[in-house]
């Protein structure tokens, strides 16, 4: 008698956590990558500001060319995520990340700032991709009961390249040409130029980097699809889906309002602490201190990280966006260098807030996960309208008075926080089997 064939061995828990490890710190790297590129339209907003003799509302076109990507762009990643697989997926996106970068100095040869705009709607559509792979997937990386703390954590590193960026992106775009010219003087042809090769430069060198990053995903690209969660071709992933569910269309306004007030201040922090009344420094070195506003978001999400294994995620949401509203108000109302510091340390109650909308969302939609994640990731649009909101009231007003944009935003972010609180994972599934019986 043959002896029965003997089954391959099922993969030891240690193997297979091991490998959930590193898919982990290969998806961080990605976080990382477009924190660092999104933050980057920060010092790009003032110097094409400059360049280009743009008001509040015209610059902030920017933002609006950028984020518009994510509410054109998330459900055909989504689509393009179940066809090909997340990490196929994810090397498309870099490769379209790299050629909105080298469409910008295509924009800076024609001196042309719709074509800058071009380029920023293509960057953001790589990142939109990003974005739908990378954030089920990190929450999916190890037991659903640590999704919070997971997708926090890995949100840190998103905000390490949000600390890095303005500091670094001013050095370069916020330094010499146009920005030596002093007094009431104008700016030669030649230092126009220089400003203009400054931002060609900024976007070669990103390019080089995220090519790099490519390469990498490549070559890791068998861990990372065996550590990612199964794409169930029974499972409902349309966005009609999301959109009967209470908690999802929620939870999306709720990223929505976040992600527009988080832009809105970092888009006008450099023109607004390089004011007399608040800091009165150079935009060069005010474009480096808005580094500040995103190193807080990056050490609250370390902090957050921790707090998150013992305080309920809904209730650590309303405290942190009700303090946020409050720094705001204190900005609002607050003269000289006080409102700028209150403005600076947003960043730092900033820091939970997405990853824990996003999962409280997730928690409680009865819509499924690709779904619910889909029209979250399309609410990201947020950034597109509020800071152009932003922009206007900054020039009717002042950049002062536009904080109450935000302000409004981080109250109703503060209630939905308090809500999920109350209300139990699970819960609007449970009623939506009860109604269908």
């Amino acid at each position: 008698m043959r002896a029965a064939p003997q089954r391959p061995a099922a993969p030891r828990a240690h193997d297979r956590d091991t490998g959930q490890l590193a898919a982990f710190a290969s998806v961080a790297t990605l976080f990382f990558a477009w924190g660092f590129i999104t933050v980057t339209v920060d010092p790009l907003i003032a110097a094409l500001k400059a360049i280009f003799s743009l008001s509040f509302a015209e610059v902030m076109l920017t933002q609006f060319a950028f984020f518009m990507a994510y509410g054109v762009v998330s459900l055909p990643a989504a689509a393009l995520i179940r066809r090909v697989g997340y990490t196929n997926a994810i090397v498309v996106a870099l490769a379209v990340m790299i050629a909105g970068c080298l469409i910008v100095p295509l924009a800076t040869h024609f001196e042309t700032f719709a074509i800058v705009l071009v380029a920023l709607f293509v960057i953001a559509a790589g990142i939109t991709i990003l974005q739908v792979a990378a954030n089920p997937l990190a929450a999916a990386l190890g037991p659903p009961a640590r999704s919070h703390f997971r997708l926090t954590l890995v949100q840190a590193f998103n905000s390490l390249g949000t600390a890095i960026a303005p500091y670094l992106v001013s050095s370069l775009l916020l330094a010499g040409g146009i920005f030596a010219v002093t007094g009431t003087a104008s700016a030669t042809v030649q230092q126009r130029a220089e400003s203009l090769g400054h931002i060609d430069l900024a976007f070669f060198i990103i390019a080089a980097l995220i090519a790099l990053l490519a390469a990498f995903i490549w070559s890791v690209r068998a861990r990372l699809q065996a550590a990612a969660p199964q794409l169930s071709a029974a499972e409902d992933t349309s966005i009609g889906a999301a959109l009967r569910s209470r908690w999802a269309l929620l939870g999306a306004a709720g990223i929505f309002l976040y992600v527009g007030a988080e832009v809105s201040i970092g888009s006008l922090m450099t023109n607004f602490l390089h004011q007399a009344d608040v800091f009165a420094v150079s935009f060069e070195q005010a474009g480096k201190l808005v580094s500040l506003y995103w190193l807080g978001a990056m050490v609250g999400r370390f902090v957050g990280s921790a707090l998150l294994t013992r305080v309920r995620a809904g209730y650590l949401l309303g405290l942190a966006a009700a303090i946020a509203a409050l720094l705001c108000l204190t900005v609002r109302l607050t003269p000289g260098a006080g409102a700028g510091v209150a403005a600076l340390a947003v960043g730092l109650v900033n820091s939970i807030m997405f990853p824990v909308i996003f999962t409280l969302t997730l928690e409680r939609s009865s819509a499924s996960r690709a779904a619910t994640s889909g029209l979250l990731c399309m609410a990201i649009v947020g950034g597109a309208f509020l800071p152009r909101l932003a922009g206007y009231i900054a020039d009717l007003t002042s950049l002062r008075a536009a904080y109450a944009v935000p302000l409004i935003a981080y109250l109703c972010i503060s209630a939905f926080g308090f809500a999920a609180a109350r209300a139990l994972p699970g819960a609007p599934q449970a009623t939506a089997s009860r109604l269908a019986h």
